[in-house]
């Protein structure tokens, strides 16, 4: 395998892995309380998210996007070849 090919692999699998960082990190970001009914007032869960974690899974998806777009104009590089060729 030529650098090109391990080069657009590295980046496939940098940006799987940033994908599911971005998985684990929204899904830590989701903070949950149950409150119990009192008297007259109903039970409800309340939902909250922390924002650093938030922050953190838009940029992991943000690298995710920019490593396969570049992986992906890598290969399609490689298939048409140079622009120079072309001419």
């Amino acid at each position: 395998m030529r650098r090109r090919g391990i080069a657009v692999l590295l980046e496939l699998v940098l940006a799987v892995l940033a994908l599911l960082g971005a998985i684990a990190s929204w899904r830590n970001s989701v903070r949950t309380t149950d409150f119990a009914p009192s008297g007259d007032v109903p039970g409800f869960t309340a939902v909250r998210y922390a924002p650093p974690w938030q922050i953190l899974a838009a940029v992991l998806v943000a690298v995710a996007g920019v490593l396969a777009i570049d992986a992906v104009a890598r290969i399609a590089r490689r298939i048409r070849g140079p622009i120079d060729s072309v001419r």
